[in-house]
């Protein structure tokens, strides 16, 4: 009898009255259940019912806290000043965040996507970028203007890292970019694994957990072998 393929929770981005629904509604991009999928796990989409964590939690082996069009409120990193950029989502974040604290409590492999890994820094202790253009000088088009399945940029990737032992023996990966926010000082322990050209942070984690991993952009497009790899990685570790 084979073992039991790991449930990965994956949440969901919400929005508004209008476009797909008349009452507010859930949205996943597909290739996000895809990518579980493709490297052996089972996704299961997450509601935002805070009141349901434990119970959610109970039910997955690993968790994925995607990305979406809205960023952190800045009052949760200590922030006194909000940029006029800034769209938050209070109910998914405070959902994203019950989520991820549990599961890094119960040491399961949680893996950060874009805004995902942004949530993951600020729970770690750390802070954002508000608007990228604003605070990095010469900095690079991070919200790319080609299609999201293309690359946009090279991110190097830091030795003696979990991002480095998982990829292989790669310095740099080439990835999609679509974000104005980026990690800015990133909280206690918490390790930078890579970095675009123009200095913004890429990917973080956390070297007190057997799979705690940001990365800033979209593995689940498969734009290069290692962001495969990364998923490979998150189910691998599910499984134990």
């Amino acid at each position: 009898m084979s073992a039991r393929k790991p449930i990965i929770g994956i949440t969901l981005d919400s929005e508004e009255p209008g476009g797909y629904s008349k009452f507010p509604w859930y949205a996943l991009r597909e290739n996000y259940a895809g990518a579980v999928t493709a490297a052996g796990g089972i996704p299961m989409p997450l509601p935002h019912e805070v009141e349901l964590v434990p119970d959610l939690l109970d039910l997955i082996d690993g968790l994925v806290v995607t990305g979406g069009a809205f960023d952190v409120d800045p009052s949760l990193f200590g922030a006194e000043e909000r940029h006029d950029t800034v769209i938050t989502k209070d109910r998914r974040t405070k959902f994203e965040w019950a989520m991820a604290e549990g599961a890094l409590k119960r040491n399961m492999p949680v893996l950060g996507i874009c805004g995902g890994q942004q949530l993951l820094n600020v729970i770690l202790g750390g802070s954002l970028i508000q608007h990228i253009p604003d605070s990095v000088e010469n900095c690079l088009a991070h919200e790319q203007p080609n299609p999201r399945n293309e690359p946009g940029h090279d991110v190097t990737v830091e030795a003696d890292t979990l991002l480095s032992r998982i990829v292989g023996d790669v310095k740099s990966l080439s990835v999609n970019s679509a974000h104005h926010q980026a990690v800015d000082k990133v909280g206690p322990n918490v390790i930078i694994n890579s970095v675009a050209p123009d200095g913004v942070i890429e990917g973080i984690e956390h070297p007190g957990y057997r799979y705690c991993l940001g990365v800033q952009w979209h593995p689940e497009f498969h734009i290069s072998s290692g962001d495969a790899k990364i998923f490979d990685a998150l189910i691998s570790e599910a499984r134990k």
